[in-house]
């Protein structure tokens, strides 16, 4: 039988402190669907946040055509609570989005999760995702294939003050050898707490009814937090044909 190795603690503590070094607050995802046209795709973030504990979640409905929040859009709730649960933050974000859409009618609506390439992946590239829309198989769809480029970018006055390696984000959409521009940044928005990197985190797909089929691409923002890295989400949307 072989012995367990113990550490010393003196050699034990270092790998301790840089473990909670590193520590910081991945949000998990929760796509909630689209409306029956595909017209609004929804989603939600939620967790812990480092530092204060505190739970929280933010709920974002956006029009497909245009990339924009539709009214009432985002919904946010951090409980100030410790003791509070994320559950109990969900449920008023949940209570609070009925009056933009009803729960049941996106869940009506989910659409596929045609890729999915999230944090903890480690063997996918992060700034490339070629998906075939649906599961049909063979295909009866052009794939959608997306490439994202991060470059420097500096933060508003005032914002960001002593942290380096600030960025935005371009998201490009490829078919064959044209290619399209979806998404530029010109300015870091506030909302994203100091980004210093992205990566397409998926892609979610919705062929309505007699209407045209849309896309969101998920991408993971990171960005400086209390404890380490934070992870927030947000989507590019648009038409698939």
């Amino acid at each position: 039988m072989k012995k367990a190795i113990v550490l010393p603690a003196a050699l034990l503590a270092p790998l301790l402190a840089a473990a909670s070094a590193i520590a910081g607050d991945a949000a998990s995802l929760n796509v909630l669907g689209f409306s029956a046209d595909g017209k609004l795709f929804a989603f939600e973030e939620y967790g812990v946040q480092d530092g204060s504990g505190f739970p929280y979640t933010n709920r974002f409905y956006v029009d497909t055509a245009t990339d924009t929040f539709v009214p009432g859009s985002p919904v946010r709730v951090r409980l100030d609570d410790e003791a509070a649960t994320v559950d109990a933050a969900r449920s008023q974000a949940a209570a609070q989005g009925e009056a933009v859409v009803p729960s049941a009618l996106l869940a009506a609506n989910p659409g596929y999760l045609a890729g999915f390439n999230p944090v903890t992946e480690l063997s996918a590239d992060a700034f490339a995702i070629k998906v075939n829309p649906r599961p049909v198989d063979p295909p009866i769809d052009a794939p959608l294939e997306l490439r994202l480029e991060e470059f420097a970018l500096a933060p508003r006055a005032g914002q960001c003050d002593g942290i380096d390696g600030v960025k935005g984000f371009r998201l490009t959409r490829i078919a064959g050898d044209a290619q399209a521009l979806l998404a530029e940044d010109a300015s870091v928005p506030a909302s994203r707490n100091c980004p210093t990197g992205y990566r397409i985190g998926g892609v979610q797909t919705f062929f309505p009814s007699g209407g045209e089929p849309v896309y969101a691409v998920l991408v993971s923002v990171r960005s400086f937090g209390f404890e380490g890295p934070d992870y927030r989400w947000l989507a590019v949307t648009g038409r698939l044909q």
